[in-house]
């Protein structure tokens, strides 16, 4: 132990020495203060693996050392553990390290004490946190993928489940976040040791498998390295041509996308060609298509079209020495340096003097450059996505951002549309503005009308229709693949049910005051907000809507004067004319005897009206085969759910017997030119002999109605009941089926199911 204890305090010196390397003006005292503090306050802490707790903050440093950074950031690298696992607090950094250093450890420390009923709320809202620090500095993002590498390295030493669940989130959440700001060769790595955890008998099948593909290629691949080479120094073309091998989990992933094997992928070995200016790629591009074919349909273009996280390159495949598949990235050394190192590449130190040139106390700082698409990729997610409304919607929204690579396509106008692969033209819509989603009707995909479910691929041009009376329809949030699309679609619905259930909460209101002798007006509203412990008079319509609130709480607020009504004392009737209107006059509803022919139902009651299945209002009809117009019906309210529309001799009603509060006036308001068919059903009981169901089908088509289901419930010798669910325009409609069928020989009785 005391082994291990030696060689944490030497790599201090060496982490020093690391850091001067490359930055002769770095705060020495700094580094070792930094150090010294991060010593005294983990003490005599362990990790799991019996280390001393300070080799995993050194660690962390070192990997950042490796990428060249500003001390403040080691400094922090070193720190980043004290305030969320000792006695420290973010006063106490601020104090002896400055503001800057403390804004950075903070930005690091997890939520203490979170009240959250799941892990995956307490995982979502320490990530939340993460990320709204990192858009205030990226050198929290760099410091704290740099403490996860270093956890994932000495994973083994963790107990199996909490093994399991870091490599899980690691996988999901860390490794594309690295890949997305560009650091390829971190996210490979993460990738590498998160597969080797979750996946252990693959990750070794494969290992082993490479070993033995590199041992037979040996030979190979220099000799498509030396004739690389060869072709270059022919066409007078400077550059360095390096090999590199497919990491396991990229050749498991592509295998399981693919449903290939080990032999049929063509990329296991690649080669990088680097050279000195963006022209020169291009030159050599040229000279490799001449010398060897290219492999179709294998070429993209990332140096005039980067990716959003910065990445710039050409790929091609060209069949090489032995008729071997040849894969080439041909990059800058500023372009090489971007993909492997990402945003980090991008630092620069920006020196404070003060006129006289360095002087022995400055602050350096980390920026990035104008250039760093990826930075601002990562701002704009975090800002769509803090939208959401809870933790795990946030962290759902983006996963869907992070794992999915590029589909390149354009506007009419020539505008570059960057999206995800599998992309629709509706995240297509969102991408352009939100506006255009939510008002999106159709597309066309190359001047051709498609379906808005068409997967886009590279190089579509897409115009979208729109329509400004559209909402988007909720189902759309299973087709689109893009985090913003998503939440759009969401916020969107959420705020359309919202302004249902303010309309539906207008209409109670009215005529609860109504039945009163007032008249609703929305000052009365607003001035008792306070006793309604609402912000908005619209916040007292979606409660009244929702059921969240009732009527006569508002009633009682407004007019406390008014005594409140005693509920009526329900008593359960028989199902006849005179019950049910006895009952309705229990409830203070009122019904009358709709018309024969007259789809508008009720005329003349002061019920709120139902305009059909597709109402501006909250409104649901209830489940096998519920009121089509001309039933008398009532309305049952649910708290969070709205109204269901019942008729009034349903069955069902009676477990709603002791909630008179939650009954409802509703009346039909059925245009006649309406094209809704509304459900019903019907038991029909027939004979048992071959043709019967053919009779019956026969007659109800005949008659214009729409049979949806037909289910056998009973059968005898001699008859057969069946449970058939309709579509009927009225009811008027559904008595002219019932006579038609009553009339057809093989049939014994028939009857609406409820009744």
């Amino acid at each position: 132990m005391l082994t291990s204890w030696v060689r944490a305090m030497m790599r201090q010196y060496e982490l020093v020495e690391r850091v001067k390397a490359y930055d002769p003006h770095a705060d020495e005292a700094l580094l070792n203060r930094a150090y010294v503090y991060a010593m005294q306050m983990h003490g005599q802490q362990k990790r799991a693996s019996g280390d001393p707790y300070i080799s995993h903050p050194l660690e962390v440093a070192a990997i950042l050392a490796d990428l060249k950074l500003d001390d403040a950031t080691i400094a922090s690298a070193l720190l980043h553990d004290t305030i969320e696992d000792t006695s420290a607090t973010r006063a106490d950094i601020d104090k002896l390290f400055g503001e800057e250093i403390g804004s950075l450890v903070d930005g690091l420390t997890k939520i203490a004490k979170l009240d959250l009923v799941t892990r995956k709320a307490e995982q979502a809202e320490n990530f939340r946190k993460l990320l709204i620090a990192i858009t205030s500095d990226v050198r929290v993002l760099l410091v704290k993928l740099a403490d996860r590498l270093h956890n994932m390295r000495t994973l083994e030493h963790v107990r199996p489940e909490k093994r399991k669940r870091i490599a899980e989130e690691t996988m999901d959440i860390y490794a594309p976040l690295a890949g997305r700001m560009g650091m390829q060769w971190l996210r490979e790595e993460m990738e590498d040791l998160s597969f080797r955890t979750l996946n252990p008998e693959a990750y070794g099948i494969l290992v082993k498998r490479l070993g033995t593909l590199r041992r037979s290629n040996k030979g190979l691949i220099g000799e498509i390295k030396s004739a690389l080479k060869e072709e270059l120094t022919k066409s007078k073309i400077k550059a360095e041509v390096i090999s590199r091998e497919k990491k396991p989990y990229s050749i498991w992933r592509k295998m399981e996308r693919k449903q290939i094997s080990l032999e049929q992928l063509s990329d296991i070995y690649g080669f990088r060609v680097i050279v000195k200016k963006p022209g020169d790629c291009y030159a050599v591009l040229g000279t490799v298509h001449t010398r060897w074919r290219m492999v179709p349909g294998r070429f993209k273009d990332y140096i005039s079209t980067p990716k959003q996280n910065d990445y710039q390159s050409i790929h091609t495949t060209v069949v090489g020495p032995r008729h071997q598949r040849v894969e080439l990235q041909i990059r800058t050394e500023r372009m090489d340096s971007v993909a492997e190192y990402g945003i980090a590449a991008h630092a620069l130190y920006k020196d404070s003097t003060n006129g006289n040139g360095r002087d022995h106390g400055q602050k350096k700082s980390l920026a990035l450059t104008e250039e760093s698409n990826a930075y601002r990729w990562l701002r704009r997610l975090v800002d769509m996505l803090l939208e959401g409304d809870n933790p795990e919607e946030f962290l759902e929204h983006t996963k869907l951002e992070l794992f999915h690579d590029q589909v390149f396509c354009f506007t009419p106008k020539g505008l570059l549309i960057a999206l995800a692969q599998g992309a629709t033209p509706i995240d297509f819509a969102y991408a352009v503005h939100t506006d255009v989603g939510n008002s999106c009707v159709g597309c066309k995909i190359n001047g051709r009308t498609m379906p808005l479910m068409t997967e886009l691929k590279n190089g579509d041009e897409v115009e979208i229709l729109t329509s400004k009376s559209q909402v988007p329809p909720a189902a759309w949030e299973r087709i689109v693949v893009t985090g913003k699309a998503r939440s759009a679609i969401r916020r969107a619905n959420k705020e359309a049910l919202r302004v249902q259930y303010g309309k539906l909460g207008r209409e109670i209101l009215t005529r609860a005051f109504d039945r009163v002798g007032k008249s609703y007006r929305k000052s009365t509203i607003e001035r008792i907000l306070p006793r309604l412990s609402q912000n908005t008079v619209d916040d007292v319509l979606t409660a009244v809507g929702r059921g969240e609130l009732p009527s006569a709480d508002v009633l009682q607020a407004a007019f406390p004067d008014i005594p409140r009504p005693e509920p009526p004392k329900r008593r359960v009737v028989k199902r006849n004319d005179e019950g049910w209107f006895g009952l309705s006059k229990a409830i203070g509803l009122k019904f009358r005897m709709p018309g024969t022919g007259n789809r508008k139902g009720n005329k003349g009651s002061e019920g709120i009206p139902i305009k059909g299945l597709r109402s501006s209002l909250p409104v649901k009809f209830t489940e096998h085969g519920g009121a089509v117009p001309g039933d008398r019906i009532v309305g049952i309210m649910t708290p969070g759910e709205g109204i269901t529309i019942y008729p009034i001799h349903s069955e069902a009603l009676s477990a709603f017997d002791d909630q008179p509060e939650r009954w409802i006036d509703v009346r039909w308001d059925i245009d006649e030119s309406n094209t809704d068919r509304f459900p019903a059903q019907i038991l029909v009981t027939g004979i048992n002999e071959p043709g019967t169901l053919a009779q019956i089908a026969q007659t109800i088509g005949e008659s214009g109605g729409n049979i949806h289901n037909v289910k056998m419930q009973h059968e005898t010798e001699d008859y057969t009941t069946m449970l058939i669910d309709l579509e009927v325009w009225d009811l008027t409609h559904l008595n002219e089926i019932i006579s038609g069928l009553r009339a057809r020989s093989v049939v014994s009785t028939v009857k609406r199911a409820h009744e």
